[in-house]
């Protein structure tokens, strides 16, 4: 795990007869902000790049739609760069229906895979109704949409995969700090990742809502994360999730933060530091929940 900090090397250049040029402070690194939008059980992951460019990864359930719709207008964004369907699952695309209904879209990325339901047949005529540009996600490909910062594609559709196997996970560097968002990828997934890539990370999106198809603990213990985020409903069906992630996150000593028990949480990094926090004082909803 790379630790972070800045190194200042100062050069101080005298000319006879002139008087020295101040040294500068130098200049302080523009923030990026990762919201993990609480959208029940499903994902929603807003991006605001240093530069002000904005990605949405996947927009919940349909249920979900107005919230997610509500929480960008709060941040008073006007328009999403980049919208990213890590796979046609409903709790994935549900929401960006109503997402591509009320707020103007750039591009759509999309890993491509047909899915037999009424939500993904939504989601495409929305797509091409609007005339939306749509780029298939192709595997170990960079997505360029600010120069002060990485995405690489680490896993895409394959053919004869499942939806959630097939699911988009991108690696997102932003100076000194990495961030794996995992999709509903499985064990195998992760294996072929630790094959090919260094998975160390900062912080990571746990994959599936932390259920036992995925966060094996040989690829935990190789992303070594200090923030792992979990994105599930409290009264999921599911049983997300299961006891045995839960106890590889405390084995490898990170701290666990779900939407499900602090609300939308709001990742800020100068690609140095970083600072997290959740719209919902743990400490607050414990009270609330005893009292109600």
């Amino acid at each position: 795990m790379r630790k972070c900090g800045f190194i200042f090397l100062l050069i101080l250049i005298i000319i006879p007869f002139h008087i020295p040029s101040p040294i500068q402070a130098a200049q302080e690194m523009p923030a990026m902000k990762v919201h993990f939008i609480n959208v029940g059980q499903g994902d929603s992951i807003l991006i605001e790049t240093p530069l002000d460019r904005t990605i949405l990864i996947d927009g919940g359930p349909p249920e979900a739609g107005e919230a997610v719709v509500d929480y960008i207008k709060e941040l008073r964004i006007n328009e999403i760069d980049l919208m990213i369907a890590t796979h046609p699952d409903v709790d994935h695309i549900g929401g960006l229906v109503r997402v591509l209904d009320e707020v103007e879209v750039g591009g759509v990325l999309d890993i491509g895979k047909l899915h037999p339901t009424k939500t993904f047949a939504s989601y495409m005529n929305r797509i091409r109704d609007l005339q939306i540009p749509m780029t298939v996600a192709e595997k170990d490909t960079p997505i360029e949409i600010d120069p002060m910062i990485s995405m690489d594609i680490w896993n895409a559709a394959q053919p004869l995969t499942s939806p959630n196997a097939s699911s988009l996970v991108i690696k997102l560097n932003y100076g000194e700090t990495d961030m794996l968002f995992m999709g509903d990828v499985g064990k195998k997934e992760e294996k072929e990742m630790m094959k090919k890539h260094d998975v160390d990370a900062e912080v990571i999106k746990i994959g599936h809502h932390g259920s036992n198809t995925s966060s094996s603990m040989p690829f935990l213990k190789a992303v070594d994360p200090e923030f792992a985020f979990l994105t599930y409903s409290k009264d999921n069906n599911y049983g997300h999730p299961v006891p045995r992630v839960i106890d590889h996150l405390n084995d490898i000593h990170a701290l666990i933060y779900s939407t499900a028990a602090l609300d939308s949480i709001t990742v800020e990094t100068d690609g140095n530091t970083l600072m997290v926090n959740p719209k919902m004082n743990p400490i607050q909803k414990f009270v609330d929940e005893q009292t109600s």
